[in-house]
């Protein structure tokens, strides 16, 4: 695990303050349910959030949508046990209709762009443009992306927009239960697409950069209690922590742009 960038002195002061405006949390298990966009950098706060609190928190990881046994509403319906969702937002808001998350717990923490991956070493292609990036697919073998947001994105509405559906068609694949960054960099993929977040943290990769403003498509991930929470006053102080400023920094560095803060959580 990476040094976290800021001070541990400062960074564990700024738990306290966020918990002091939430009021004492007994210790307790918080059980996570987290897709892959925020993991990089909730893999780096939760221990110090554990340090401060005293709480343990207890992980599992899936992509927020799809049919996979790993995926976060599959894994709910099966009837696994969690406290805190952190998902894509319209999949949170999709629970919320759904009645197994709390309406008024939504917090929408980071926005997360798409990027693109190439093996490490392997040439980087031009994607600074529109008309760059429409190149570049059209003369990429093969084509890998998520199966969640930021691949349903690129397979069903940014083909379309460049006019190339039918030119790629045969040559892009939805990746279930993996990174995509891992695909490309064992060489079965020429080119992967998946949020930035998500691309970073994976070896044997080159971030060749994001896709052009024109064509971008931003995701917001967002945490939520769910409904069947047991510990829902512990699960609402990690939310405020993810939410809060000393995050902040680790957030930045895993390639999202923080959204929420402390105060915007209030004592939902």
């Amino acid at each position: 695990m990476k040094s976290i960038s800021i001070g541990l002195r400062a960074l564990v002061f700024g738990i306290a303050g966020v918990l002091l405006l939430a009021g004492s949390v007994s210790a307790a298990e918080v059980r996570v349910m987290i897709s892959g966009g925020l993991s990089a950098a909730y893999k780096e706060l939760v221990p110090e959030f554990e340090r401060a609190t005293g709480n343990k928190v207890i992980t599992v990881h899936g992509p927020s949508m799809g049919t996979t046994a790993n995926a976060i509403p599959v894994r709910l319906e099966r009837g696994e046990a969690a406290d805190v969702l952190i998902m894509v937002g319209y999949a949170l808001a999709d629970l919320v209709k759904q009645g197994k998350a709390v309406a008024d717990s939504r917090v929408d923490l980071v926005k997360s762009p798409i990027g693109m991956v190439v093996r490490s070493g392997a040439p980087k292609p031009d994607i600074s443009s529109v008309d760059a990036l429409k190149r570049t697919l059209l003369a990429a073998k093969s084509i890998a992306y998520s199966d969640s947001a930021s691949g349903v994105y690129v397979s069903t509405e940014l083909f379309q927009k460049l006019g190339i559906a039918d030119e790629v068609k045969g040559r892009h694949r939805a990746i279930p239960a993996e990174p995509v960054a891992g695909v490309v960099a064992r060489g079965d993929a020429e080119i992967g697409f998946q949020q930035i977040s998500e691309l970073l943290p994976v070896p044997g990769v080159d971030i060749v950069g994001q896709l052009p403003p024109e064509v971008q498509k931003i995701t917001v991930f967002s945490a939520g209690i769910a409904s069947a929470s047991k510990e829902p006053d512990a699960g609402k102080a990690l939310i405020r922590f993810l939410a809060s400023p000393a995050a902040a920094p680790v957030i930045v560095k895993s390639g999202m742009e923080p959204i929420a803060t402390a105060s915007t959580v209030g004592a939902k």
